[in-house]
């Protein structure tokens, strides 16, 4: 990697300039009018004929004196009635280390150096690799960071605005009023920077914009690494104090192969998750919920944990997915390390966190990106490429090389500082049809006449191919609604290089099936079976997620049909099913246990619904079917290749009835999947088998344990040498109604299967 450090100046003294008496007119208007793009060429120490000259704008000030080591304070002469002030000091051959102290008239202010004597804190690499789109880690660059330089500690502020006419730094530092620090551009990079001494952690700040249109924007920090709670807008300048203790868990990590591994996810929605106080009236803080979740998910025996969006939002009802914080945790639940040590608990207790991330659109609220500078920056300026009309958001401009660093870098920041372990990347579908969501003549074909964004997917493969070459064993998901090939397959085969894709076609088709009554499912078999036509086109995974579970499309377990009995049976074989098909897994909180109303997100799961024995048994349920799961290859082996699923009933759509085998190739090991989604018991169902002797009734979801009829098989069949299904043998089994049994197949070399 580059030296990225290297600054254009090297010692603080090489940041005396020289300033003719001749423009000097000028430059001042300029700098009054906050539209210098170079005020370090005004203001600080200036060699004259006489010495040194130094100058500092202080609004409001009634006396300014400057001292240094060895000097008495002397005062500086006002030299314009808008605070602009300014000594020469004939004595100085070289400039001291000075100091100076404000008068106001409210009380005294101590500077405790100036911040027009510093270098730049940016070199020429950073600005190069930052203009190409390549610098990946340009949030330890930008925004705001706590440092030392040339021995003082202090903040180096820089932002990206290359139209403003002005930009300055703003603050409880400086009484936001923009004259005190204006920046200065860093050549033609279009990015703008100051270090201000004196300046530390815990300091509110915002940029304050001469924007391009004539208007004056305050933005919080597109780098922001800590944002105020909410509806507060202000940045914080944070320093992670942090220290991660979980080595061992990323090791391991690193070392995984998630394709081949047992992945079931429970997606959360942070802030309703479960709430605390007497009424529910707040929710859990991050080190709060780290113990109460790494406890529940222990129990339950997810793998992994989702976040719906945890980065900062203005906004509670977008759920997070309108982000103005694409660096920040969001400070509702606490402050960035307190989230450092929410991840680090889980993976302490081997849970592994998917955040979900928003690089298709952002929020139109003034504070943050939208119109940065006064022009459509990180957005497009036709509103046919730039807006999103469902959303009544901006779309980013990934045709910008800047853009792409800063989300390519955001991604970065989750994996690198905060050891994200996956990253669920929103509404992909948006991003890579110009027309989504659009009618005919209200989108732009791109340049070869077409609908695919071809700058959104060069940016997806650049963003997939960085984070798999620098963190392995991490996953990037896609939340893709179409047909696009290829979302889960590597870039140098031509896909987008995602390491899974959702699953909303088989989400669609099953849930539709499951939602007829029994007696009209037969002819509905096709949403049964229609997905294993394409089940291994792309690494799935299996999302029964909260966007099923609002606006109306009632909860899981409401969307069931029949009684209050049938309804649960139904949802304990839609689990079963799930949990035994090809693809990871992934349910929303509240469906484990049968939230019967909608999800809220202002309010807490029905946790009392755990009172009553029918919720027990199907959170009972998952909790099995976890732990069954886990301990059989058979079921997540080859859950992406064909050889680790085989058919043995997918016909009998008269009976409701399906039956598969799933395999783990490598050993051998099957287990065989039979679902009885009819309201009828069947008794003597013949089902083929590839081997003589005895099969375990490894899952019931009728059992009495999950709250059903304990009808089944009495724990195992024998299989008979009557064949069946195109199998030498076959077991004659008793099939509850609106159940899923799983069966352990005897042991049989891995040659026999082919």
């Amino acid at each position: 990697m580059p030296d990225t450090n290297r600054n254009h100046c090297t010692k603080s003294a090489s940041a005396v300039q020289v300033t003719k008496s001749s423009d000097l007119e000028n430059q001042i208007k300029l700098l009054l009018a906050l539209r210098h793009t170079n005020p370090h060429a005004i203001l600080g120490p200036h060699r004259t004929e006489n010495g040194i000259v130094v100058r500092t704008m202080r609004p409001g000030a009634v006396r300014v004196f400057i001292s240094a080591p060895g000097m008495a304070p002397r005062e500086m002469k006002l030299l314009n009635p808008q605070g602009l002030f300014e000594i020469a000091l004939p004595d100085w051959r070289d400039v001291l280390p000075y100091r100076f102290e404000i008068e106001y008239p409210d009380g005294k202010v101590i500077v405790p150096r100036d911040p027009y004597s510093f270098p730049p804190t940016l070199g020429e690499m950073d600005l190069y690799l930052f203009n190409e789109g390549k610098h990946q880690e340009a949030f330890r660059k930008f925004g705001a960071h706590v440092r030392v330089l040339d021995g003082v500690e202090g903040t180096s502020f820089a932002v990206w605005a290359p139209n403003a006419k002005g930009v300055s730094v703003v603050g409880d530092f400086n009484r936001w009023d923009g004259r005190v620090y204006p920046m200065r551009v860093l050549g033609s990079s279009g990015v703008w920077e100051l270090f201000i001494p004196g300046v530390g952690e815990g300091a509110l700040y915002k940029y304050e914009i001469q924007t391009a249109d004539n208007t004056v924007a305050l933005k919080t920090d597109p780098y922001a690494c800590a944002m105020e709670k909410p509806p507060a807008t202000a940045s914080i300048v944070y320093r992670s104090k942090y220290t991660f203790s979980d080595q061992d868990w990323m090791a391991k990590r690193a070392k995984s192969d998630p394709l081949r591994s047992p992945i079931s996810i429970y997606e959360i929605h942070f802030g309703s998750w479960r709430r605390a106080g007497e009424k529910g009236e707040r929710p859990l803080t991050y080190r709060e919920m780290a113990h109460e979740l790494a406890d529940y998910l222990t129990y339950m025996g997810f793998t992994h944990v989702e976040l719906m969006p945890i980065m900062e939002h203005p906004f509670d009802g977008s759920w997070g997915y309108q982000v103005s914080g694409y660096f920040a945790p969001t400070a509702r639940y606490g402050a960035p390390d307190d989230f450092r040590y929410f991840v680090d608990y889980l993976h302490r207790r081997g849970i592994g966190v998917i955040l979900d991330w928003v690089p298709g659109h952002f929020p139109k609220d003034s504070f943050c990106l939208g119109w940065f500078d006064g022009t459509a920056l990180y957005e497009h300026l036709d509103p046919r490429k730039g807006q999103h009309p469902q959303w009544g958001t901006y779309i980013f401009n990934y045709g910008r090389h800047e853009v792409v660093t800063f989300l390519t870098s955001s991604a970065h920041k989750w994996f690198s500082e905060y050891h994200a372990d996956g990253l669920r990347v929103d509404a992909v579908a948006s991003m890579l049809y110009l027309d989504y969501a659009r009618r005919e003549g209200e989108w732009i074909p791109n340049e070869y006449g077409g609908r695919e964004n071809l700058e959104a997917i060069a940016f997806l493969k650049r963003f997939n191919e960085q984070v798999y070459a620098r963190y392995p064993g991490i996953m990037t998901i896609a939340e893709e609604s179409t047909a696009w090939p290829g979302v889960s397959r590597p870039t140098y085969l031509g896909g987008l290089g995602f390491g899974f894709k959702w699953d909303m076609g088989w989400m669609h088709d099953t849930l539709e099936y499951f939602s007829k009554d029994p007696i009209y499912r037969r002819y509905h078999h096709r949403n049964l079976t229609f997905g294993f036509l394409y089940a291994w086109s792309e690494n799935f995974i299996l999302p029964l997620s909260h966007d099923e579970v609002v606006h109306g499309k009632r909860s899981l377990l409401a969307k069931m049909p029949g009684d209050r009995e049938r309804q649960f049976a139904n949802l304990r074989a839609l689990y079963g099913y799930m949990w035994a098909r090809p693809g990871k897994k992934l349910l929303f909180m509240g469906g484990e246990f049968g939230q019967w109303r909608e999800w809220n997100y202002n309010e807490s799961l029905d946790w009392h619904l755990l009172d009553e024995p029918d919720h027990r048994g199907l959170q009972s349920l998952v909790r099995d079917l976890n732990a069954i799961y886990k301990s059989e290859p058979a079921l997540w082996e080859a859950d992406v290749e064909p050889e680790g699923f085989k058919w043995v009933e997918p016909d009998d759509a008269d009976s409701n009835v399906i039956a598969f085998l799933r395999i783990a190739p490598s050993s051998g090991r099957r287990l065989l999947c039979v679902c009885n989604f009819s309201g009828a018991l069947r008794e003597g169902y013949r089902v083929g088998v590839p081997k003589l002797g005895t099969y375990r009734e490894v899952l019931n979801t009728n059992s009495a344990v999950y709250g059903g009829s304990n009808n089944g098989n009495a724990g195992a069949v024998e299989a008979e040498p009557v064949s069946h299904h195109g199998y030498p043998y076959s077991v004659s089994l008793t099939l509850p109604p609106l159940t899923v049994l799983w069966f352990s197949v005897p042991p049989e070399d891995t040659a026999a299967l082919k």
